[in-house]
């Protein structure tokens, strides 16, 4: 089954964004999607039971702070968002269940350096070999210098900066009832369903 980690070491960069929305995309296919959350502050496991009962379901995937329980075999498709701070044994294990790495991303220089560390980690570990790792700017307009100085910074590490996710009351709002962009009809988020086009290719393939 494929495990998608969302990952970054810094805090408020859209972790919980990203991977609840992966993990909504998923279910949306109508695949047997599960979802962890390794962040104290528990606001993935939130969204979950804030999700309506209608909306193509995602189970919830027992993590705990110095344990991962495995995914039962019926199990297609899993997710799992850490916290900020993610280094050490922790970063080590998590890295041993990932298929894929999503690293969001946000494109202001302190943020860039901030990250740098985790990405060099990353790029050395040996647990990460075979792992595939994609950036995703979060809240930011792809045409801007902000944009392209991100993509320069990613493009010196070998890793595909998969898209840009503009800045969207959407996800807030949808966020709010444990929804997802997947889970509204497509010309309420016409814009955003675009931005994730090769998110999703990236995902599924």
């Amino acid at each position: 089954m494929p495990v998608v980690v969302v990952a970054n070491p810094k805090g408020g960069v859209g972790k919980s964004t990203l991977a609840t929305n992966v993990a909504g995309y998923w279910a949306s296919r109508g695949h047997a999607v599960m979802f962890g959350d390794a962040d104290r502050q528990q606001s993935s496991r939130l969204w979950l039971t804030l999700r309506p009962p209608q909306t193509p379901p995602i189970r919830s995937w027992e993590v705990g702070s110095d344990f991962i329980a495995r995914a039962p075999r019926e199990v297609s498709h899993v997710v799992l968002d850490t916290p900020a701070g993610l280094n050490g044994w922790r970063f080590k294990d998590v890295l041993k269940l990932a298929d894929k790495v999503l690293v969001p991303l946000q494109p202001s220089i302190f943020d860039i350096y901030a990250t740098r560390a985790f990405l060099d980690e990353l790029a050395e570990s040996k647990g990460a070999a075979g792992v595939e790792v994609g950036i995703v700017g979060m809240r930011v307009d792809e045409r801007t210098i902000a944009a392209d100085q991100l993509r320069e910074f990613v493009s010196g590490l070998g890793w595909p900066v998969l898209g840009f996710l503009r800045d969207t009351q959407n996800y807030i709002h949808l966020a709010a009832h444990g929804l997802t962009l997947f889970d509204v009809a497509p010309s309420r988020v016409e814009k955003d369903l675009a931005q994730w086009r090769p998110i999703c290719r990236w995902l599924d393939a």
